[in-house]
């Protein structure tokens, strides 16, 4: 396969910086099924340990379930305030931490944990590779959205056993994210959490050693 370009290069990179996680803003049009099978495939050619392909994919359109997510995330929202002192807990309440009714589709990514057999191949010692591995899907399914110009929003104040009764998965089937998914006609410059306070991106060169934890050069 012949080296990219620069400006493919430059695109890859853009696409990646640019990603954001969506939470309002969404417009009420469907997504095409082109589009959206254009995403799904991103997501599909994912890298997966053993070659495992654990994901699956379950398209949420209808309103009821949606809304006994939403009042799923509403009782988890109002426990996890509680973990945070005052001023935090005042600035939590204030994000806007999910679009589930607001967004036209919902997309709950699962893993299935024996897909490849009881360990598979790579697994034998790191028997959570195949979760990794559904979070590199995500992350495909994320970039691929965003170049299409399709706001994603990950909904992780779930209860995930409430999620499992509710879409009828397998013991052997595990939820890895609840994302909501629509057109948006704007992408914020950053982060919705860094320009609300709650969390600035760290510097680089604080993240990496060399050779050992701890050693900086």
């Amino acid at each position: 396969m012949p080296n990219f370009s620069e400006s493919e290069k430059k695109s890859i990179y853009k696409v990646i910086e640019s990603r954001r996680d969506v939470r309002s803003g969404f417009s009420s049009r469907d997504l095409d099924e082109e589009t959206l099978q254009k995403i799904l495939r991103a997501a599909h050619h994912a890298p997966s340990v053993g070659f495992m392909q654990p994901w699956n994919f379950i398209l949420i359109k209808d309103i009821e379930i949606r809304q006994q997510i939403k009042e799923n995330f509403l009782a988890c929202r109002a426990s996890e305030a509680e973990i945070f002192d005052d001023k935090r807990q005042q600035l939590y309440k204030g994000l806007k931490l999910e679009g589930i009714l607001e967004a036209p589709l919902n997309i709950c990514i699962t893993c299935e944990r024996d897909r490849g057999g009881e360990t598979g191949l790579g697994r034998s010692k790191q028997e959570s590779m195949d979760l990794y591995s559904t979070v590199c899907a995500i992350q495909n399914l994320w970039l691929a959205a965003r170049a299409e110009g399709v706001g994603i929003g990950w909904v992780s104040i779930l209860d995930k056993n409430h999620l499992k009764v509710l879409l009828d998965l397998p013991e052997n089937v595990e939820v890895i994210a609840y994302l909501c998914a629509g057109y948006v006609d704007d992408f914020a410059d950053e982060p919705e959490l860094a320009k609300a306070g709650w969390q600035q991106r760290l510097e680089l060169d604080e993240l990496i050693f060399h050779e050992k934890w701890g050693q900086r050069d």
